[in-house]
């Protein structure tokens, strides 16, 4: 059975951080891109980073420096870093997959055909 699951997320005051986790069963990680995305309330999904089965990154230039995109394969788990937390941030986080080898080249792109359910980020004071 194929699963995948975000956690880390909560309550947070601006200026924090906060590590996600997507944890993934029912299929390896080594061989696919994975993305992390977000919705804000009222606004349209938007891809932050990915990284590829070859280690290669990519973020969304405005939030380049602030977040951080790594994995873990032996664990089967990607996570995702987020320093200097502002309100602007609040949204819901998913991570996705995408076992071509065309995605992740020059953006956060690629044919993403499975996603979590999501972890609700809140930065406020």
């Amino acid at each position: 059975q194929l699963q995948f699951v975000e956690s880390g997320g909560g309550l947070v005051q601006p200026g924090g951080s906060l590590r996600l986790s997507c944890a993934a069963s029912g299929f390896t990680l080594d061989g696919m891109t994975i993305g992390w995305f977000r919705q804000a309330p009222g606004k349209e999904r938007e891809g932050l980073s990915c990284v590829r089965s070859d280690g290669k990154t990519n973020y969304v230039d405005s939030e380049k420096g602030r977040f951080t995109i790594s994995r873990d394969n032996a664990k089967n788990t990607v996570f995702l870093q987020m320093n200097s937390l502002k309100p602007e941030d609040t949204a819901i986080y998913y991570c996705a997959r995408d076992p071509s080898l065309l995605s992740c080249r020059n953006g956060v792109d690629g044919a993403f055909d499975y996603w979590g359910q999501g972890t609700q980020v809140t930065v406020s004071s």
